[in-house]
């Protein structure tokens, strides 16, 4: 998102993080705990304010893992990095573009078992499918509800920021950011797709979401067992980003897409949310920030990737902050254990 801020309003994300960093390797997963069920291995600044190939190596959105292991990271201003897994460092970088040529913001990624990539873009909204090399395959059809307006209800800036392929390969689901008009400014829509023929998808459900008031959702995860993980993310001016994430189960939820405003009607059952961790309660690890944060390890924390799992059979999930190539950010990828 190229916003800067999501402006949040509750105030029980203003605390500060009292956590301690870990004295000794033997207790580092107890003495990292963010949660009972998250704990913080380690972060890193290394791209930060850096470049590749002229190519400005930050405003990072999106996170997959690529078919050779490799990590590929998704800018905001339309390009995709190959980075190296281990090191971080780029390995290539292929620039994305519309059917005219025009700059996309590019938001949300998918790695499909082929290889291509099926990437959201917030302009309109769309999804596009993309080969390796950047050229564009197909384009999925959008709800006209979702499009921007006037064409649609969706605000500028606030629609696919997320997007996940659920276990099995046949659903893809994508994540608005915010609320259209005339549903409740707490209520999301994820929308779904069904694969056909040809490796083409088809409109299916749709999914409301309940976000913490003040907070946007700017990134969603499959886990293996077909619930979600979800970011939600917000920023109060002088005081500094909230990042929450959240075990969302879809599984039972109302199908959404024939009912035209969510206000807390009966019998809508919305997606059910478990808080993980408040990322504000992560130990710092000595991190500093550029600007005011209630915890300096915090910044505009945007993309998410499950990468495999620990030997005690927790997710390895990998975060990045979006810098908006401003000097008062941090490119900052995350390393956390995620027990669900």
């Amino acid at each position: 998102m190229r916003l800067r801020t999501v402006l949040a309003t509750t105030t029980a994300a203003l605390a500060a993080a009292t956590c301690l960093t870990a004295a000794g390797p033997a207790n580092a997963l107890e003495n990292h705990a963010c949660s009972p069920s998250v704990s913080i291995d380690r972060f890193s600044d290394a791209l930060d304010k850096t470049t590749y190939d002229g190519t400005f190596a930050g405003n990072f959105s999106a996170l997959a893992v690529d078919r050779d292991g490799s990590l590929a990271a998704l800018e905001d201003r339309s390009s995709l990095f190959s980075l190296d897994a281990k090191t971080l460092q780029p390995k290539s970088v292929v620039r994305l573009a519309d059917e005219k040529g025009a700059a996309l913001d590019s938001e949300g990624l998918v790695i499909d078992g082929d290889g291509t990539r099926l990437i959201t873009s917030e302009t309109e909204p769309s999804v596009r499918r993309y080969s390796p090399d950047g050229k564009i395959l197909d384009r999925l059809p959008v709800p006209s509800s979702l499009l921007v307006a006037p064409a649609g209800r969706a605000t500028s800036n606030q629609t696919f920021e997320g997007l996940t392929l659920l276990p099995g390969g046949h659903t893809l689901l994508a994540s608005m950011e915010n609320a259209i008009s005339g549903d409740s400014p707490t209520i999301v829509r994820f929308q779904t797709w069904t694969r056909t023929k040809g490796n083409h998808f088809r409109l299916a459900a749709q999914y409301a979401y309940p976000l913490d008031p003040g907070l946007g959702v700017p990134e969603v995860q499959a886990t293996p067992d077909g619930r979600l993980l979800v970011l939600e993310r917000g920023f109060t001016s002088g005081v500094g980003n909230t990042v929450r994430l959240y075990l969302a189960d879809p599984r039972h939820a109302t199908d959404t897409s024939g009912i035209e405003n969510l206000t807390g009607q009966a019998g809508v059952r919305l997606i059910r949310k478990t808080l993980l961790a408040d990322i504000v309660n992560c130990p710092s690890l000595g991190a500093t920030a550029k600007q005011p944060q209630p915890n300096p390890l915090l910044d505009n924390i945007e993309g998410m990737t499950i990468t495999g799992r620990d030997a005690r059979g927790r997710l390895k999930v990998l975060l990045v902050s979006d810098d908006n190539q401003n000097a008062a950010q941090t490119t900052r990828f995350y390393y956390l254990r995620v027990r669900i």
